[in-house]
């Protein structure tokens, strides 16, 4: 049986070899800003379901696994900056705050299809506006949503988080791992 990871993200590629399965990669082109936004969970759950809609017709008989993550703050979405200067007003709305972090998993396989939601709660020490301009200068922040990195130079800045870290990070990789035993179980 072979998986298909509907992500362009380099950080999910990782992740995901960690759970043992051989997998492709075909990242979904959707335009994320078209989803329309209920609730954090809503939103991740359908834009991880349009992900993984979208590159399905082209792997007949595959597992398709799709992800979306999201940070929410003031119940404000924090979706990846378009420059440094929405990085540099991100990581000040979350300095010395918690915030949650979303991310929808969407897998689809012999025509059907499960979806799951994890969320992580994040707290972040307070940042002096030296530390964020030097942060957003090294260019991590701008393809992340929340604009930053837990794994990377972010990670000095994390007090603690309740949860899942690899969600954070963009897969949460225990829970996937188990509904993904679940499925090959079923599966000629």
């Amino acid at each position: 049986m072979r998986v298909v990871l509907a992500s362009q993200s380099p950080r999910r590629r990782e992740l995901m070899k960690t759970l043992g399965f051989d997998f492709l990669v075909d990242a979904a082109d959707i335009d994320e800003e078209t989803a329309e936004y209920q609730n954090p969970k809503s939103y991740v759950r359908e834009t991880a379901l349009r992900k993984a809609r979208a590159v399905t017709p082209k792997h007949p008989g595959c597992v398709i696994v799709a992800a979306d993550t999201i940070v929410v703050i003031d119940d404000r979405v924090l979706g990846k900056p378009h420059d440094e200067a929405e990085a540099e007003t991100m990581l000040s709305l979350l300095s010395g705050r918690s915030h949650d972090v979303y991310t929808g998993i969407a897998i689809i396989y012999e025509n059907k299809c499960r979806t799951f939601v994890e969320k992580t709660r994040v707290f972040v020490a307070p940042l002096a506006s030296e530390e964020i301009k030097d942060y957003v200068s090294t260019g991590e922040p701008l393809d992340k949503a929340g604009a930053y990195g837990i794994q990377g130079a972010f990670g000095k800045f994390i007090r603690r988080i309740e949860g899942d870290y690899f969600n954070v990070v963009g897969l949460p990789v225990c829970r996937l791992y188990h509904e993904m035993k679940k499925i090959m179980a079923i599966m000629p």
